[in-house]
């Protein structure tokens, strides 16, 4: 490191007898004033060169930092280093053929167990099976038998897989974070969050295995019920993998109950030479010369996937054949290794990771499985996660293949024998006379519309030649199978639930109560994964933290700029848990779940946050980004531009129609006076009319009482003649009497009938 030129002669060295500070041969130790106002740092914390306030330097020369101590992932690689060139030949060569015999009595003791997974593998039904001339190697020896395998199991394997991918490897990633500490920071918050973002962009888009490996794996956890994952670094691809492990590849010895308590784990897998040699030179195996390897001796499960694939096990070609690798996680006691316990020899065997080529039988690396503060009892590291279908009587569990696989034995032979019995029925067998016998052939295949000379020997067809009596299948067979069917699908959980039974009106609980009953096997599976890959997480997190540069050590940038120290203390504060809920096993569950909280804030809006409840609801629905549709919070103070245009394009349709029904009304009032005024219009000229009436009355009355009067004046003047001459007043007399009487009479109808006019307007 280049220095000040005037610096360099006071560079001071640490005196050894300064006990708080390391040394180390290759470091240049110098003491470090308290008061040293100048430090230079690297990205790992190490302090690299202090300049002192006398004017001297102190400086690392081994980049180890001065007094520093070795960080955690590098004390890890060292723990956890091959110990294999430190052993002794012999040593090695002891332990290859103990764990070779234990690994042989292992596979021994569970041949039966490998002889049923083969056997429901075939139970699948997913190789192409056409009927034989020879008959089925594994029903009824008859020509021409269908060999035709009910779908059962295959439909509820599937099922299975399908509904536990959608749940455990969400499209934005499996990982979430828990953070249960109460004073938890703005910070600390900070980090968690960077930490899910970044977690899920590495499982989905860095180790982009992990999707596809998981899915396979699902897929033969539902078949078989027991699967594991393996959490490990990989000095390869240089970062943590968590890759899945068949359970017909992971030997476990016979009187184990669970992988914690196991004497003896040894993972099968095959390597390609090129791979064997790449990790020969990195100096994870013992770089020794291996001879070519041996055709590699399958196992049953082995042998029926590659038929059920249609390829060949191995090569014939040497070069090409994978190498066979065992890999062995035990309890030893080595030579030279021995574990101590208050400074004696205990004779204790500690867990140790053996690496042997089973062609060879030659140890490639032995490691130690426990961690350097748990050194004075050991106990084992966890390298494997188990996955349950349903916890079985031993070690391991049971899957849809122990559940269905009599019910699909079953309804198999029974699909074959309606179909065979079709077939026999269309092409039925027959019986000769032997008279009838002496011709070319015996095998009649009469084409529809055609005919064949057969020769009876003189007898009639009908005796000379006898159909075999088939008998064709009855009701009674169907009906069992459809039972048989029915059952199956019921008890492996893909029974199809006509909750509703077409009625619109079916009664709530009674939907709820059919669905949660269809529902409570699936439940339990998906928790018990749940807390499997909460554990894989785990063991994820404790990788990373032993590797931490390999974390953002990646392509594109991460969502924060971490460190070594920032990204160990977010691993530390938070909790790596999967995403998916526990007590949610299906979408349909989590929509009803939606539905629920949407009814309890619709019954007490003023107890609930509708923002965080209609967030929840557009994730549940599948949004994985729901603030998108949220209105920024400023503006949720107010309402929306298009609710304000809809609520003034309301006012004026209310304004309008009220001015429409102002107009309505002022015209119906103008109406009804206007009406009014005709009515009054028309009394006036009522009155008027009778005024009138009333006056040409009484103006004739008037005129007739005149005319009484004349009468009257004349027939005084009448009378007052006749006194005048009285000798015609015998003659006149009988004639003015009556007329005086009809005077008199008149007049007085006259005076009852006259009446006073009435006023204009009035009533």
């Amino acid at each position: 490191m280049p220095m000040t030129p005037g610096l360099v002669p006071n560079i001071r060295q640490l005196a050894p007898e300064m006990p708080n500070i390391a040394s180390n041969d290759d470091d240049l130790v110098v003491q470090v004033d308290d008061d040293a106002p100048e430090v230079d740092k690297d990205s790992k914390g190490n302090i690299l060169r202090i300049e002192h306030p006398d004017g001297s330097i102190s400086i690392s020369l081994n980049g180890k930092g001065i007094g520093g101590e070795e960080s955690e992932a590098e004390r890890a690689r060292e723990w956890f280093a091959n110990l294999v060139d430190d052993i002794d030949g012999g040593e090695l060569t002891r332990i290859a053929d103990e764990l070779t015999r234990g690994i042989s009595d292992d596979i021994e003791s569970r041949r039966e167990w490998i002889e049923d997974r083969a056997q429901g593998i075939k139970l699948l039904g997913l190789k192409i099976e056409i009927p034989g001339l020879q008959g089925a190697t594994d029903g009824a020896p008859v020509e021409g038998m269908s060999r035709i395998r009910h779908p059962l199991l295959l439909e509820a394997v599937l099922r299975f897989q399908a509904n536990a991918r959608s749940e455990m490897l969400p499209t934005d990633g499996p990982v979430k974070i828990r953070n249960d500490s109460i004073a938890s920071t703005v910070e600390q918050d900070q980090l968690g969050n960077a930490l899910e973002k970044d977690m899920n962009h590495y499982l989905t888009a860095v180790a982009s295995e992990y999707y596809p490996d998981t899915d396979r794996m699902l897929l033969m956890l539902g078949f078989g019920g027991t699967s594991f994952k393996k959490v490990y670094y990989c000095p390869l691809r240089n970062r943590p993998v968590s890759e899945s492990v068949d359970a017909d590849d992971l030997i476990v010895s016979n009187s184990a109950t669970d992988l914690r308590n196991a004497k003896r784990v040894t993972h099968r897998t095959k390597l390609r030479p090129s791979t064997v040699k790449r990790l020969q030179i990195l100096g994870v195996y013992r770089d020794i010369d291996l001879s070519d390897p041996k055709p590699i001796d399958l196992d049953s499960v082995q042998r029926e996937k590659n038929s059920q694939q249609g390829i060949s096990g191995d090569s014939f070609n040497p070069e090409d054949r994978d190498r066979e690798i065992y890999e062995c996680y035990c309890e030893l006691d080595i030579g030279g290794f021995e574990h101590k316990y208050k400074k004696k020899i205990s004779g204790l065997e500690i867990p140790y990771r053996v690496t042997i080529d089973v062609s060879t039988k030659e140890i490639l690396s032995i490691v130690r499985n426990f961690d350097e503060d748990d050194a004075e009892l050991p106990t084992s590291r966890q390298n494997f996660v188990k996955y349950t279908f349903v916890p079985g009587m031993g070690f391991y569990d049971l899957g849809l293949l122990h559940i269905l696989g009599n019910t699909t034995n079953a309804l198999t032979a029974a699909w074959r024998e309606m179909l065979d019995a079709g077939m026999y029925a269309n092409f039925p067998g027959f019986l000769m006379a032997d008279m009838g016998a002496r011709q070319n052939t015996n095998i009649f295949r009469v084409p529809p519309g055609g005919g064949a000379l057969v020769k009876t020997g003189g007898l009639p067809i009908n005796q000379a030649i006898m159909p075999l009596p088939y008998k064709d299948v009855g009701s009674g067979l169907m009906t069992l199978a459809d039972n048989m069917a029915s059952t199956g699908a019921r008890v492996g959980g893909t029974a199809e639930m006509a909750v509703g039974e077409g009625r619109a009106d079916a009664p709530v609980g009674t939907t709820l109560a059919m669905i949660e009953q269809a529902t409570k096997i699936l439940n339990a599976v998906h928790k018990r994964m749940h807390s499997a890959q909460a554990e894989e997480f785990q063991l994820l997190a404790r990788c990373f933290r032993e590797n931490p540069e390999s974390f953002w050590q990646r392509k594109g940038k991460p969502s924060y700029p971490w460190s070594e120290q920032t990204f160990v203390q977010a691993l530390n504060d938070c909790e790596l848990i999967p995403q998916a809920d526990p007590n949610t096993a299906s979408h349909t569950q989590r929509l009803m779940k939606v539905m629920a909280l949407k009814q309890l804030q619709a019954a007490s809006p003023s107890m609930y946050d509708p923002i965080a409840i209609d967030t929840a609801a557009l994730k549940a629905i599948g949004w994985s980004n729901p603030e998108q549709f949220l209105a920024p919070q400023q503006a949720q103070q107010r309402p929306p531009p298009e609710l304000i245009q809809a609520q003034s394009l309301m006012k004026t349709n209310e304004m309008k129609a009220q001015a429409s029904m102002m107009d309505s009304q002022t015209k119906a009032h103008a109406a009804e006076m206007k009406g009014q005024a005709d009515l009054m219009k028309a009394k006036i000229d009522m009155i008027k009319a009778q005024n009138s009436l009333d006056l040409a009355e009484q103006e004739l009355r008037s005129k007739s009482a005149d005319r009484t009067s004349r009468e009257r004046i004349q027939l005084v003047d009448l009378a007052q003649n006749l006194s005048v001459h009285p000798e015609s007043a015998g003659l006149i007399e009988p004639l003015i009497q009556p007329a005086m009487q009809d005077i008199d009479r008149q007049e007085e109808m006259g005076m009852q009938g006259v009446q006073t006019p009435r006023p204009l307007g009035g009533e």
